[in-house]
């Protein structure tokens, strides 16, 4: 019985996987056997190519972008930290009276005073006396120690041209301390290393 071929199922396959096509000459090949472009096994180990693909382009790309703000010092941190304002200081007078030599230990104005440490004078001659700025926030300190020969120094403090502290030492290795308080800027925090901010 002949088949009618209609376009639909013209190069389909049957069971036995031949063709039932004609090929050019109209003749049906039953020896061509059918072959699937992709079997299964193959489809999902591209699949897996193609997702890891992906995956370092992705990575690739996070990498240069990162890279690239790192270059321009936008993940530096600096632009995070405030602008330090200028903060307020006083004149303080340290003075300590006397005669021989004592160590003299205050808060001065440099770098040590910046870093939250004080100066000292080793075998200062008496008298001594500094003037220095002392910022607002930071405690003005002057303390003496006499030497091993002792004698009698006295030590002064005064805050914008004011006296405020006096204090008295005597004999070896005889110790006085001066100090006072200055407020804080207004709006300003003192941090617990004693930065005001």
């Amino acid at each position: 019985m002949p088949t009618s071929e209609t376009p639909e199922t013209a190069g389909t396959a049957d069971a036995a996987g031949t063709a039932d096509a004609p090929d050019a000459t109209g003749k049906a090949d039953a020896a061509d056997p059918v072959v699937p472009e992709h079997d299964e096994a193959d489809a999902g180990a591209a699949e897996r190519r193609s997702d890891r693909r992906a995956v370092a382009a992705v990575v690739g790309a996070l990498l240069l972008a990162t890279g690239g703000l790192v270059g321009y010092g936008l993940l530096d941190g600096s632009a995070d930290e405030p602008e330090r304002q200028a903060v307020p200081t006083t004149a303080v007078t340290y003075e300590v009276l006397g005669s021989g030599t004592a160590d003299i230990t205050y808060l001065g104005d440099g770098e040590a005073a910046r870093a939250g440490k004080a100066d000292v004078a080793r075998n200062a001659r008496l008298p001594w006396r500094k003037t220095v700025q002392v910022p607002h926030g930071r405690q003005p300190l002057v303390s003496l120690t006499l030497g091993a020969k002792g004698g009698q120094a006295t030590c002064k403090l005064a805050v914008g041209g004011k006296h405020v502290q006096l204090s008295s030492a005597t004999g070896a290795f005889g110790r006085a301390t001066c100090s006072s308080e200055l407020s804080a800027p207004e709006g300003a925090v003192t941090t617990p290393g004693g930065d005001t901010r």
